[in-house]
């Protein structure tokens, strides 16, 4: 992750994901509506270096948060107000399985003891976990948070909507992450995720509001 030093020495501050994230979110999409249709986004977010050209699958912080926000402002451009956001969703679902064969080993979360646990704490360990890699691996910063009914997983710096700004919380990618994260911690169940607040609204944080109890 970048230093405060860096930071400094910056006039707008950079920030990163691991190249890894970056390809294997591409790949996802790629999962979910074909190459030649990534390349189209990817030429509409002006990043055509990105086309047949990936990052690398290493840990290097590589993929920027500019480019996230650009990709993602590009799949609404394509794909219309209604089209993109559920593609977006469709995408970090895809994305999830992705991530879950390079960080399963790590996160520790699929042995027998993770297993055997009530369900509410498999849910709480889970979004720990998710947002432990996010925040260990880059420069994303994410926390969570709970009260009686509902667990907060609170994205402080958000690759997404990064120098964005909107009406409405528009980070579909991330909800898309958190269904299908929480869908596999479950074995199955459905878990109602919304996204509450949003950084390109105004808000401190793009927060993900989470019932502790599965809708089935």
């Amino acid at each position: 992750m970048m230093s405060d030093a860096q930071t400094r020495s910056s006039p707008e501050a950079l920030y990163y994901w691991p190249n890894k994230m970056g390809r294997m979110y591409l790949l996802a999409l790629e999962d979910v509506v074909g190459k030649n249709s990534v390349n189209a986004m990817l030429n509409q977010a002006g990043l055509r270096r990105r086309i047949n050209n990936y990052p690398p699958h290493n840990l290097t912080l590589g993929w920027s948060f500019e480019e996230m926000s650009s990709l993602s402002q590009a799949m609404e451009a394509v794909y219309g107000p209604q089209g993109g956001p559920g593609l977006a969703v469709r995408a970090g679902r895809a994305w999830f399985h992705y991530a879950l064969k390079d960080f399963v080993a790590v996160l520790g979360i699929a042995d027998l003891a993770f297993r055997l646990l009530p369900l509410g704490m498999k849910i709480k360990l889970g979004l720990n976990a998710m947002a432990d890699t996010f925040s260990e691996t880059g420069d994303q910063t994410v926390r969570v948070e709970e009260d009686e009914e509902q667990f907060l997983y609170c994205i402080d710096r958000c690759p997404e909507c990064w120098g964005r700004t909107a009406a409405v919380p528009i980070c579909h990618t991330n909800l898309g992450l958190l269904q299908e994260g929480l869908h596999w911690v479950t074995g199955g169940k459905t878990v109602r995720v919304t996204e509450g607040f949003c950084i390109a609204r105004g808000d401190a944080s793009c927060t993900y509001i989470i019932d502790k109890q599965p809708l089935d």
